[in-house]
């Protein structure tokens, strides 16, 4: 017992050592509770329905990273009544497959957007985009008018695509060649509103059990 109590006495002495042996156990540590995530993240496969975004939707969703609206907004409904009841189905990893990076947020200063899409109309958008106030008095969200002038580049959009389909999402030759005449004349705002108006949309999950019909034939 003597002759193990000198190791622990050498580690405690040498500030430099106890630094190092705490590093190394840390970093197993870490190993351990990282690496099974990890690869589960890869085994995620994009739920039936999900499809990566079209060449419109892909340019507002760049855009709505742009302007930061993921700091205010999240996109992760938690499996709570409460808001499930107010916004929907709860996210699921499946419904994110496409996002790079993944819009979840972190702060919900303004209301979750996952299943914002259909809620309001295109012209309700703009106009909130436009001045927030003029829909919502007391929002504290700020106005984003320039979107309308400013418009989608046709050229960058296809590059974007192409590096998209290098990391794994099935673009193919044909969405990529149509993506520049699919963006051509759209402002940032109609762009941002695509993106909006499809949250939710096509890839919200739904509950086999309930689409399951009775054995009885009821409904």
């Amino acid at each position: 017992m003597a002759g193990g109590y000198k190791y622990f006495e050498a580690i405690e002495k040498h500030a430099g050592l106890l630094g190092i042996l705490t590093a190394i156990m840390v970093s197993i540590g870490g190993l351990a509770e990282i690496t099974p995530l990890f690869m589960r993240a890869h085994e995620v496969k994009a739920a039936e329905g999900v499809k990566p975004y079209d060449a419109l939707r892909l340019a507002g969703r760049d855009i709505y990273v742009r302007e930061g609206c993921y700091l205010c907004h999240t996109q992760m409904i938690r499996a709570l009544r409460a808001e499930t009841q107010r916004y929907g189905h709860y996210s699921t990893a499946e419904e994110s497959v496409y996002d790079r990076p993944h819009q979840w947020g972190s702060k919900r200063t303004g209301p979750d957007l996952a299943r914002v899409g259909g809620k309001y109309s295109d012209e309700w958008q703009m106009v909130h985009l436009r001045n927030p106030r003029a829909v919502a008095p007391e929002s504290n969200m700020p106005d984003y008018p320039w979107l309308s002038q400013a418009w989608v580049d046709p050229d960058e959009i296809a590059q974007k695509m192409k590096v998209l389909r290098m990391l794994g999402d099935p673009y193919t030759d044909d969405d990529i060649a149509k993506a520049p005449a699919a963006v051509k004349g759209h402002t940032e705002m109609e762009a941002l509103v695509a993106y909006l108006q499809g949250l939710g949309i096509a890839n919200e999950p739904t509950n086999p059990a309930a689409q399951k019909p009775a054995e009885d034939g009821s409904p």
